[in-house]
């Protein structure tokens, strides 16, 4: 009998105390047992390392952004296939082994999409939550990221960009398309917490991912005016129409909400290309 795949699962923190011991217990969870976790930390200051000793999880230190921190993790994973993890998420019970399942079922298959639910507590994360439930009804191509990937396909693609903060989550996929891999989809889900206090904070985080965002469209010859960038123009919106009708208050806040990303990440483009950060 073949020896089931190890799966390196790499999650990266700084000040997650409120939220990681209970994605390392989901990872502990899975009914896919042969994974190891490695927690890739940017310097916290709060007790995120002293929960990860307490749950006996291998970490490091480094910096300074998510994507250095990933490709960290990913050069000292052991793992055949590589789960990367943001710390305020937990995954539910057959994540990994459905990803294995279908990754196995095919070799040119290089990355697997995990569609994600949202877990709310005030109104602009439901806002969020009600905003994410339009891409995972039938999956979108313009927003769906994979976060699971075969080695080889990551090796391929040369790891995360790590001149690009934020798009790359984005990057990396389209990477390993453009090299001939394919990129599938499982049902399985990773329940994200959202911790949105207010559409500010939203502009605030769009700014900053915005700064180097042209590095990205560039990259991939993504036209600055399109349904990538301009959330409005996106089809699964007006595919659903009567969804906006019928939550007329979630809708109008998702509204607010996506105006706010709008502003706050093309003010961050500009600022970027024109200092050439």
């Amino acid at each position: 009998m073949n020896r089931p795949k190890l799966v390196s699962v790499v999650i990266t923190t700084k000040n997650e105390q409120d939220v990681i011991e209970k994605l390392l217990k989901s990872t502990k969870n899975q009914s896919y047992k042969r994974l190891e976790v490695i927690l890739v930390d940017n310097n916290s200051s709060d007790r995120t390392l002293e929960i990860a000793k307490k749950m006996h999880v291998k970490f490091y230190t480094y910096g300074p952004e998510r994507s250095a921190q990933r490709n960290l993790g990913a050069n000292k994973a052991r793992g055949e296939y590589l789960l990367f993890l943001d710390a305020d998420m937990e995954l539910t019970s057959n994540v990994i082994k459905e990803c294995i399942r279908i990754a196995k079922s095919d070799k040119k298959i290089g990355a697997v999409i995990i569609p994600e639910t949202s877990k709310a507590h005030n109104f602009w994360e439901k806002v969020k939550g009600f905003e994410r439930s339009f891409y995972n009804e039938k999956g979108d191509p313009i927003t769906d990221a994979a976060r699971f990937f075969s080695k080889k396909a990551f090796i391929s693609a040369g790891g995360y960009d790590e001149t690009i903060t934020g798009p790359e989550d984005w990057d990396l996929p389209e990477t390993i398309r453009e090299l001939g891999f394919k990129i599938v989809k499982i049902s399985s889900r990773i329940i994200h917490k959202e911790r949105i206090s207010s559409p500010f904070s939203l502009a605030k985080k769009k700014f900053y991912y915005g700064l180097r965002a042209y590095r990205y469209l560039s990259k991939h010859k993504i036209p600055l005016i399109g349904p990538k960038t301009i959330y409005f123009l996106r089809p699964v919106f007006l595919k659903n129409i009567n969804k906006i009708i019928k939550h007329p208050i979630l809708s109008f806040g998702m509204v607010m909400m996506l105006s706010a990303e709008l502003i706050g990440g093309g003010m961050g483009y500009l600022v970027g290309r024109i200092r050439k950060l």
